[in-house]
């Protein structure tokens, strides 16, 4: 009757809740295992079968007379999700071993003690994975459940909430390949949370970027953290630097949080603008990131109407040949007429660029500067090659090819008059779509550039391995009037147009402004150029009229 009783007290400490009673359950375990002469049971949990088949699961022992003795029973279960437990349980050899009846009572209290474990085990899994990511990072459902906890008047403090990415993190994966760029990534991340410890928390949002919350008196040591450090990662010899773009909110004690969309959005917002910067890597909240948000969310709203009422109009900044001042190209530049305003590109361009509907204005324009060579064609006009920026964003589109020669064959002119310019991208997968693109662009006759060289993380990977027909130089190689010949400025514009032309390429220099400029153009046998200098951006009538009269020139 013994067994009994204890078996049933078994059965209903396991169906109890969350708030049961463990250590009675341990208790009636050594209990019956001694009724039955058992010397030791030792339980094992495998998130899955390969962790079985390795042997790398968790083991508990709960109950073990530290005797010599050898297995008499094995119970395995499998769960839904694969998850498997196992328990086995020991004799000494010089116990009488268990009867029938003995073994089925051993059996069954096995069975329900592994079904336990295995029930548990199933709900803090199901808990875990709601709250990690496929890599074990902490999730954004695991941030909402941090800050659920937060809300109300001052619990947060003294602390700081922030937003980083690492910085050309798909660059780091071309170079060492995605496993050790996993390691890096996971190294990176032990080594903040390490400096933000037990009084913060470190999630990722996806991708290479994450947010934190800590201590206020923490933040100079993980900002100088995240500027820049070195990273080591399995045996390589050479650790990788890691630098992040940074989003800080540092929260004002006594704040009312209502919810907890209220601390994410300004930190948010934050990061994302530590990360369009372009300068500075650490931006730190203000209501105008805010107030800024609000305008890119108008822009945003207008755009489909606008795009359909034709706002958006084609203006031509002219390129010239430097030696004989003659116009021999333009680059397609895009004008916002709203209301009888004119809206900058500064103003809309990186509103856009936050979502897909710059894909569809770059389209847009390119199909509008293709009209235009075809009505100018047809005018008998003399024609010069159009480039037309494309974002790196269309790297998403598989069929982007496709999708500029139909529209260039759907107006009926030459593949020749059109160049397309790019710029570097950030990751290795948009790298290899823009090598296809470009490749295939060049069988098809259409042209193909380099934007702003000079300027990106890997601009040198871009020329070595892309085969482009045009390299365009920032403008910020360009000497200005106080650098001297053996400038570091004069120096490295004069090797890149070397470079260039070694390679074959044509090379358009950027915001040329003064005649110093041309003169050193000139001088280092650049001999395409655009810029004040020459012209602003030209409405349609204007450019038309630059090319019935193609000649600089002044500037012979």
């Amino acid at each position: 009757m013994r067994f009994n009783e204890l078996f049933a007290e078994l059965i209903y400490e396991m169906s109890g809740t969350d708030t049961q009673e463990v250590s009675r359950i341990e208790q009636i375990l050594i209990e019956i295992s001694l009724m039955f002469r058992l010397s030791k049971g030792v339980t094992r949990v495998y998130r899955n079968p390969r962790e079985e088949m390795m042997g790398v699961g968790e083991t508990m022992c709960c109950f073990d007379l530290h005797k010599e003795d050898e297995l008499v029973h094995h119970v395995r279960i499998v769960s839904s999700i694969m998850t498997i437990v196992t328990m086995d349980v020991y004799m000494t050899p010089d116990t009488d071993p268990l009867n029938e009846d003995e073994l089925r009572k051993v059996d069954l209290v096995m069975r329900s003690t592994v079904s336990y474990i295995s029930r548990n085990r199933l709900r803090s899994l199901v808990e875990e994975l709601s709250f990690t990511d496929d890599s074990g990072y902490p999730n954004l459902r695991s941030i909402r459940h941090y800050l659920d906890g937060k809300l109300g008047v001052g619990k947060m403090d003294g602390m700081v909430g922030l937003y980083y990415n690492l910085r050309h993190f798909g660059l780091i994966n071309q170079e060492i390949g995605r496993v050790a760029g996993d390691m890096v990534m996971n190294s990176h991340f032990a080594g903040l949370t390490k400096i933000i410890g037990e009084d913060g928390r470190t999630f990722r949002l996806g991708g290479d970027n994450f947010i934190a919350f800590f201590r206020k008196e923490n933040l100079d040591p993980i900002l100088e953290y995240l500027t820049e450090t070195n990273v080591r990662y399995e045996s390589a010899e050479t650790p990788v630097i890691v630098s992040s773009s940074v989003g800080v909110f540092v929260i004002p004690d006594g704040m009312v949080i209502h919810d907890q969309g209220e601390v994410l959005e300004k930190i948010l917002v934050t990061g994302h603008s530590a990360q369009s910067s372009g300068g500075e890597n650490i931006v730190y909240f203000s209501e105008e990131l805010l107030a800024r948000k609000e305008r890119i969310s108008r822009v945003q709203k207008l755009f489909p109407e606008a795009l359909r009422n034709e706002e958006f109009k084609v203006f031509y900044q002219p390129k010239v040949n430097t030696d004989t001042g003659e116009l021999c190209g333009a680059e397609a530049l895009c004008r916002w007429f709203r209301d009888g305003e004119v809206i900058p590109p500064m103003d809309f361009i990186p509103a856009l660029e936050q979502t897909i509907d710059i894909c569809r204005l770059d389209l847009y324009m390119l199909e509008h500067v293709c009209k235009d060579i075809r009505r100018w064609l047809d005018e008998g006009r003399k024609v010069v090659r159009i480039s037309v920026n494309l974002s790196r964003k269309h790297m998403m589109n598989a069929d982007l090819l496709g999708t500029i020669t139909n529209i260039i064959d759907s107006v009926g002119i030459p593949h020749r008059y059109i160049e397309i310019e790019l710029t570097e991208t950030t990751t290795d997968i948009e790298f290899n779509a823009l090598k296809r693109v470009v490749g295939g662009l060049q069988q098809e006759g259409v042209y193909t550039s380099v934007d702003d060289f000079g300027i990106g993380y890997s601009s040198l990977n871009l020329i070595r391995d892309i085969p482009w027909d045009v390299l365009k130089v920032d403008r910020s190689f360009l000497p200005v009037e106080k650098d001297d010949p053996y400038s570091t400025r004069s120096v490295m514009f004069k090797h890149v147009v070397a470079m260039a032309r070694e390679l074959g390429l044509e090379c358009v220099a950027e915001g040329v402004e003064t005649h110093r400029q041309l003169k050193v153009l000139r001088e280092n046998n650049c001999n395409l150029a655009q810029g004040f200098l020459f012209d602003k951006p030209l409405p349609l009538e204007e450019f038309e009229s630059r090319l019935d009269n193609p000649e600089y020139p002044c500037y012979i």
